[in-house]
C-alpha cells in the first residue's frame, strides 16, 4: 500500500484528502490545529496529526512512516512552512508536489478602492499614516505588528476564526471587547458589508487569499461601502494547480 502525507491549510487540502479516501492508500494528514483537525472528518485510511512541525520533525516521520509522496496544500503564505516541507522531503528523498490555491480574480491596479502592498508591515507603514477606523482580516497571528499605528486601540478592528488559540492571540496583542470579531469565514459580500458598517471602517486589510478564500467577496464590499482595500499581495510561487496534482495522483496511484 502506497503511503501520501498532505500537509492541509487549504481547501484545495481537503478536497485532496476526500479524494484520496476513495482509494486503497495509507493517508498521513499534519494540520497545524485542533479545528483544522475537524475540518477533516474520519476516514478508515486516514490518521490525522495535529501541531506545527519543524523541518526535523517532518524528516524524521517521513523515514520512520516510510510516506511515497508528500503533498503541500498549505496557505500560500506559510512560507516557512513550505521551506520546512520541501527541505525535508529532500533530505529524506520522498517526492514533493505544491498544491497551489487557485489565484482568484485578476486584480485592477487602477481600481481607485484597491491598495496593494507586499506584506503585513507594508500595510501597517501605509495606514499609520491614514485616519479612520480599520477592519483587519489577515490573521491573528500577525496582530502585533498593527500595534504600531497611532491610536490602534481605538482605529483597529481585528475579524479573527473562532478558536480558543486565535482570540487568545488576538487579545494578548490588545484586541479585544467590540475590537474583535471572532468569526468562521468565508464571508457572503452582505456579510463583509455588515461588518465594515458595523466598525465604521475606512480601510479594509486582507490577504490575496483566491476565491477559497473569499477574496472576490471582501473586494465587492469594499467597493460596496465606500472603503479602502489593503491587499497583502501572494507571492510568487512554483507549484500545480488542484486539477493538475489530482491527474498526476491518478497516475501515480495507478502506476
Amino acid at each position: 500500500m502506497k503511503k501520501i502525507m498532505i500537509f492541509s491549510g487549504t481547501t484545495e487540502g481537503r478536497a485532496l484528502v476526500k479524494f484520496l479516501q476513495a482509494y486503497s492508500v495509507q493517508l498521513y494528514v499534519s494540520v497545524a490545529t485542533e479545528y483544522g483537525k475537524t475540518c477533516m472528518g474520519e476516514a478508515k485510511n486516514m490518521k490525522i496529526l495535529t501541531g506545527r512541525k519543524n523541518r526535523e520533525e517532518i524528516y524524521h516521520f517521513l523515514q520512520e512512516h516510510h510516506v511515497d509522496l508528500v503533498i503541500d496544500a498549505t496557505h500560500p503564505f506559510a512560507k516557512v512552512v513550505t521551506e520546512n516541507i520541501k527541505e525535508a522531503t529532500k533530505q529524506a528523498e520522498v517526492d514533493y508536489i505544491r498544491c497551489l490555491r487557485d489565484t482568484g480574480p485578476t486584480m485592477d491596479l487602477a481600481d481607485e478602492f484597491l491598495i496593494c502592498v507586499e506584506s503585513v508591515q507594508q500595510a501597517v507603514e501605509y495606514l499609520c499614516r491614514t485616519e479612520g477606523n480599520i477592519l483587519i482580516s489577515t490573521g491573528s497571528k500577525e496582530l502585533e505588528a498593527y500595534c504600531r499605528i497611532p491610536d490602534y486601540k481605538t482605529r483597529c478592528y481585528a475579524r479573527v476564526l473562532s478558536t480558543i488559540q486565535a482570540v487568545g492571540e488576538s487579545v494578548h496583542a490588545g484586541f479585544e471587547g467590540r475590537h474583535l470579531l471572532a468569526m468562521q469565514g468565508p464571508f457572503s459580500v452582505e456579510m463583509n458589508v455588515a461588518a465594515l458598517h458595523h466598525v465604521d471602517a475606512a480601510y479594509f486589510v486582507t490577504k490575496e487569499s483566491g476565491a477559497a478564500g473569499g477574496f472576490t467577496e471582501k473586494w465587492e464590499a469594499a467597493k460596496s461601502a465606500g472603503v479602502k482595500l489593503v491587499v497583502i499581495t501572494r507571492p510568487e510561487e512554483d507549484g500545480k494547480s488542484f486539477a493538475e496534482v489530482r491527474e498526476l495522483l491518478t497516475r501515480f496511484l495507478e502506476s
